[in-house]
């Protein structure tokens, strides 16, 4: 299976990943300096500890990654707050160790998973993605994890297993965005639920995620356990899971009961069915001004068109 070059990218754009780990430890360094003034946020905010994974090159776009700072500062995580850099100023208020993720429903082998075993149950390994954000704007992602499909496997769903069901945390304590304000006023209905058809979550494209560029996930970018999934909108990629529930009833994910008119379950990237307020035509690769056209499923199209043969994709958005 092979992932195709987007055809905007020269080749002398394309970071080498050695090199891109040699940068790593200079990030790291110039960003602990740059936040040292700001007391308990600096540890959560600076890169985490390395994560070792072989990149699988079968599912690495050659698009130039993302910098890491702009990765781990320019953020959608309504937990933290609604402003881009709310997840990097808040994340130390995050605890991701210890975690445990509840995983149960239509499976025959239900359980509850402390994080680091999760993590150890399948080899690692390294995906370079695009990521498309339904506000018109993208990066590319090199992240580490191994296939949901693996998992999912091993639960042994039942047959009336037709959908899977994620949870974010639910603490307004480490979660500051989760608390009340004016009026009693929530940005989300908390907890986060977001899922996926049974086949989407099965799909080798959609990644049980526990780090990017060489370390564990940072707190901002949904430690200490996502998933990734590629062909869907950001907003699709639960972050920070503590519960993975098979069920036979399509979920009502967060975005559908805030927005049902402009967020729909399916939210598959999709040049052609614009936003209510906006044209889904083009997006802004963070770091790069120009804007590039938008690829049917975020550029993913030869591997996951076929999941929606026969659906009219203006009606299931």
């Amino acid at each position: 299976m092979l992932i195709r070059r987007a055809p905007d990218i020269r080749s002398s754009e394309i970071t080498d990943f050695q090199l891109y780990l040699d940068r790593r430890s200079f990030l790291i360094g110039v960003a602990a300096m740059a936040l040292a003034p700001s007391g308990p946020a600096t540890a959560a905010v600076s890169a985490g500890e390395p994560l070792k994974a072989k990149r699988n090159e079968k599912f690495a776009v050659q698009d130039a990654p993302t910098t890491l700072k702009s990765i781990t500062t320019y953020n959608n995580f309504y937990e933290f707050g609604v402003n881009k850099d709310d997840p990097s100023r808040l994340a130390h208020t995050l605890k991701p160790r210890p975690w445990t993720i509840q995983v149960d429903g239509h499976v025959a082998r239900p359980k509850k998973y402390d994080v680091e075993e999760l993590m150890r149950l399948f080899p690692l390994e390294e995906r370079v993605y695009r990521l498309r954000c339904v506000e018109g704007w993208s990066m590319v992602i090199p992240w580490i994890g191994y296939p949901l499909a693996s998992l999912i496997k091993r639960l042994e769903p039942t047959s009336k297993a037709k959908f899977v069901e994620f949870t974010t945390l639910l603490d307004p304590e480490q979660f500051p965005g989760q608390r009340k304000g004016f009026l009693n006023f929530s940005s989300l209905e908390w907890p986060y639920v977001e899922g996926l058809r049974m086949d989407e979550a099965v799909h080798p494209l959609t990644l049980l995620t526990f780090g990017l560029y060489g370390q564990v996930l940072p707190n901002q970018n949904g430690a200490p356990v996502r998933v990734v999934v590629p062909w869907k909108y950001g907003f699709k990629s639960a972050k920070s899971i503590v519960r993975i529930r098979f069920v036979s009833e399509q979920p009502k994910t967060a975005w559908e009961k805030a927005t049902p008119s402009e967020y729909g379950f399916y939210s598959n990237v999709n040049p052609a069915v614009d936003h209510p307020r906006w044209s889904q035509a083009t997006d802004r690769r963070i770091g790069d001004f120009r804007r590039r056209q938008t690829l049917m499923f975020n550029g993913y199209a030869d591997q996951v068109a076929s999941l929606y043969t026969g659906m009219d994709l203006k009606k299931h958005y």
